[in-house]
C-alpha cells in the first residue's frame, strides 16, 4: 500500500478521535454535569479537566502532525490539486481548534483547578458559560476537520 495512503488513513483515525473526544463532552457530558450542584459541578468539571488535559493535546498533536505529513506527502505524490486544498483546509481546521483552545479554554480551565468547590467565585458561571460558547465553536472545528480529511481520502 501507497505511504501517502497509509498515513491518510494514520490521519483520519487521530482527526475521527479528537472530534469523538470533544464531540461526547460537548453534546454528551455538558448536560449531565450542568444539572449537579455547585460544589459537585466544580469537582466533576476539575477532574475532567486533570483527566483531559493530557489525553486532548496527545491526539490533537497527532491530528496535527499527521494532518500536515499527509498533505505534504500527498501534494508530492497526486499534486496539488483538489484533495491538497481539502487537506490544507482540514490543517486551518486543526489550528483553529488550537488557537481557541489556547486562547480561550486554557485560561478558563486554568482558573477553574483554583476553585473551591464549596466556596467559587461568585462569576464562576460566567466562566463555565464562556468556555460552553468557546468548545462548541472546538468541537465543530474538529468535526470539520475530520469531514475534511476523509473527504480528501476519498479524492483519490
Amino acid at each position: 500500500m501507497n505511504p501517502g495512503v497509509i498515513l491518510g488513513i494514520v490521519n483520519v483515525l487521530c482527526v475521527g478521535l479528537l472530534a469523538g473526544e470533544e464531540f461526547v463532552i460537548r453534546y454528551g457530558v455538558r448536560a449531565p454535569l450542568a444539572s449537579l450542584d455547585d460544589p459537585a459541578h466544580i469537582r466533576f468539571r476539575q477532574a475532567l479537566i486533570y483527566r483531559l488535559r493530557i489525553l486532548v493535546p496527545s491526539i490533537f498533536v497527532a491530528a496535527l502532525l499527521t494532518g500536515i505529513a499527509a498533505t505534504i506527502v500527498a501534494g508530492f505524490v497526486n499534486g496539488f490539486d483538489t484533495a491538497f486544498g481539502v487537506r490544507c483546509a482540514g490543517v486551518l481546521a486543526l489550528l483553529t481548534f488550537i488557537t481557541i483552545t489556547l486562547t480561550g479554554t486554557v485560561p478558563i480551565n486554568q482558573a477553574a483547578l483554583t476553585w473551591a468547590p464549596a466556596a467559587p467565585p461568585k462569576n464562576w458561571r460566567a466562566f463555565v458559560s464562556r468556555w460552553e460558547r468557546l468548545d462548541t465553536w472546538r468541537t465543530w472545528a474538529a468535526i470539520v476537520a475530520f469531514a475534511l480529511f476523509t473527504i480528501a481520502m476519498t479524492l483519490r
